[in-house]
C-alpha cells in the first residue's frame, strides 16, 4: 500500500494537483522535524496519509463484498421453491412473490420441527405477559386491527398449545383472518394457552377498521396461503412454498438483510474524514510540542544560567547541554524538545555557522516567544560582551519560573472542572444505591 501511495503522490505532484500543498502543513513540519530537508518529511507525510486513506477505502471495500456475496448466496431457494426447514430455526424471512404480473413481499416465521413432549416447559406466565407482540402481526395495536392476526396455536420459544376464540366469528375467525368491515367493530378475543395439565385464560378487547384497498386484500389472502403451507408442513424437513395463487405461477426469492451499500458509501466518507483530520492532527502535535517547549524552558534557562555563571562561555554552555542530553537519549530517557534544539544549534556550531546565526536560528526553529527572546539575548551579548549576560539570564529565569507556576495553577484549576461530571455521575450512583433498597423496604 505504502508503494501505491507514494506513486499516486508523484502523480499528482507531477500533475500539479493541490491535494498535496499546504503552507500550514509545510510550516508545521518544519516545526517539527528541524533539520530535516523540507519535501522529505512532505512526502513521508502524505504518503502516509494517502497509505491510511487507501487502507480504509480497500477494507470497506472488501468487507461491503463479504456482506454482498452472503446476502447473495443466502438468498437462494432450493429447487421448486423449497425451504429447507431444518436449516431456519425459527427465523423470520422475507419472501418476494412474482406472478407475472407485480412482485409481493412477505414477511413470515417459520417453525422449527415440534418438540417433544419430554422438550416442553410450562410457560404460561411468560407468554401471556408477551402476547401483544407476536399476535398483532404488523397492525398498529389492538385499537386498530386492520390485517390478520397472528393467531396461532404453537409460538415460537413457547411448548404450548393455544387455542383462540372470537366474540365475533364473521369478522375474526380462530386462525386470526379479519373480514372485511365498512365501518369499526368492537370485539373481544379470548386465548386459551394450555400446557400439559395446566390452562390460563387471557381476554384481549379488540376493534377491527376497514381496510385500505383490494391489493392490501390481495395481500392477505396470499400471505394466508403462504402461512396455511407452513403449518401443514411443520412435520417435514422440507416446507414447499405455494407455486400458484389464482391461477397465476409464483417466483419465490429469499430477500435477506444487505448493508453492503452502506458500508461502501460510509467507507469513502470515512477515508475522507481521515485524510482532512490529519492535517487537523499534525498541527496538535505541534502544539502538544508547543506547550512541551514551554514547560521546559525554565531548566533550560536554569542550566544555562548555572553554567555561564560558573565561568562557561555561552558556546561551551552549549554543547555541555547538548552533550548531556545526546547521552541520556542513547541511554534511553525520554525525550525533550527543548534539549533537541539545543543539540541542534551544537550542530550547526560545529558545521560551522556562526554563533549569532545559530543562537537566532535555535529560536525560530522553536517559535516559541521564550526562546526567540533568549536566541535574542545571547546574540545581543555578542554584540555588546558579557557585561549584562548574567543579569539577562537571571531576569529570564525569574519570569519564565512565574509563568510556569501559573501554567501549573490554571492546568490544576481545569483538571478540577473536568473531574466534575464524573464526580455527579458517581453521586447519582450513590443516591440510587442507597434510594432503591430504601424505597423497596418502605413498599
Amino acid at each position: 500500500m505504502k508503494k501505491i501511495s507514494l506513486y499516486l503522490y508523484k502523480k499528482a505532484c507531477i500533475l500539479g494537483l493541490p491535494l498535496f500543498r499546504g503552507r500550514r502543513v509545510e510550516a508545521d513540519l518544519a516545526r517539527l522535524y528541524p533539520g530535516e530537508r523540507v519535501e522529505y518529511v512532505k512526502t513521508q507525510y502524505y504518503v502516509k496519509k494517502l497509505s491510511l486513506t487507501l487502507t480504509v477505502l480497500l477494507v470497506g471495500l472488501l468487507l461491503g463484498l463479504t456482506v454482498r456475496w452472503n446476502a447473495v448466496r443466502s438468498a437462494i431457494l432450493e429447487e421448486e421453491g423449497a425451504v429447507l426447514r431444518g436449516d431456519l430455526e425459527a427465523e423470520q424471512l422475507w419472501l418476494e412473490a412474482d406472478d407475472g404480473e407485480s412482485r409481493r413481499t412477505f414477511l413470515v416465521e417459520v417453525s422449527p420441527r415440534e418438540p417433544t413432549e419430554q422438550e416442553a416447559a410450562a410457560l404460561l406466565e411468560s407468554f401471556l405477559q408477551n402476547i401483544t407482540a407476536r399476535v398483532l402481526n404488523g397492525n398498529e395495536d389492538f385499537e386498530h386491527i386492520t390485517g390478520d392476526l397472528a393467531l396461532q396455536e404453537t409460538y415460537e420459544g413457547y411448548p404450548l398449545e393455544v387455542i383462540w376464540e372470537s366474540s365475533r366469528e364473521d369478522i375474526i375467525d380462530g386462525r386470526g383472518r379479519v373480514g372485511s368491515v365498512e365501518a369499526p367493530v368492537a370485539l373481544e378475543l379470548r386465548a386459551r394457552a394450555i400446557c400439559k395439565d395446566l390452562e390460563r385464560t387471557e381476554v384481549i378487547p379488540v376493534t377491527v377498521r376497514p381496510k385500505e384497498s383490494s391489493e392490501e386484500k390481495d395481500y392477505l389472502e396470499l400471505k394466508e396461503l403462504l402461512l396455511e403451507t407452513e403449518r401443514e408442513n411443520r412435520e417435514k424437513e422440507v416446507w414447499k412454498l405455494p407455486a400458484q395463487w389464482k391461477g397465476k405461477g409464483l417466483e419465490w426469492s429469499l430477500r435477506k438483510k444487505d448493508h453492503s451499500l452502506l458500508i461502501w458509501a460510509a467507507a469513502p466518507l470515512v477515508a475522507l474524514l481521515l485524510y482532512l483530520s490529519a492535517d487537523r492532527d499534525l498541527h496538535g502535535e505541534l502544539e502538544k510540542k508547543r506547550k512541551r517547549l514551554e514547560r521546559e524552558y525554565p531548566e533550560l534557562a536554569y542550566r544555562l544560567l548555572l553554567y555561564v555563571g560558573a565561568g562557561m562561555t555561552v558556546r561551551r554552555a552549549f554543547l555541555k547541554i547538548g552533550g548531556d542530553y545526546e547521552k541520556k537519549r542513547q541511554q534511553g530517557a525520554v525525550e525533550k524538545p527543548g534539549c533537541a534544539q539545543v543539540l541542534y544549534t551544537c550542530r550547526e556550531l560545529q558545521g560551522g555557522v556562526s554563533e549569532g546565526a545559530a543562537y537566532e536560528h535555535f529560536g525560530r526553529r522553536t517559535g516559541s516567544r521564550d526562546y526567540i527572546r533568549l536566541g535574542t539575548v545571547l546574540c545581543q551579548n555578542l554584540r555588546r560582551g558579557n557585561g549584562a549576560l548574567l543579569e539577562r539570564l537571571r531576569e529570564e529565569v525569574d519570569r519564565s519560573s512565574g509563568e510556569n507556576l501559573q501554567r501549573v495553577k490554571k492546568l490544576g484549576e481545569e483538571a478540577g472542572t473536568k473531574l466534575l461530571a464524573p464526580m455527579a455521575l458517581m453521586l447519582a450512583v450513590v443516591m440510587i444505591v442507597i434510594m432503591v433498597p430504601a424505597f423497596g423496604t418502605l413498599g
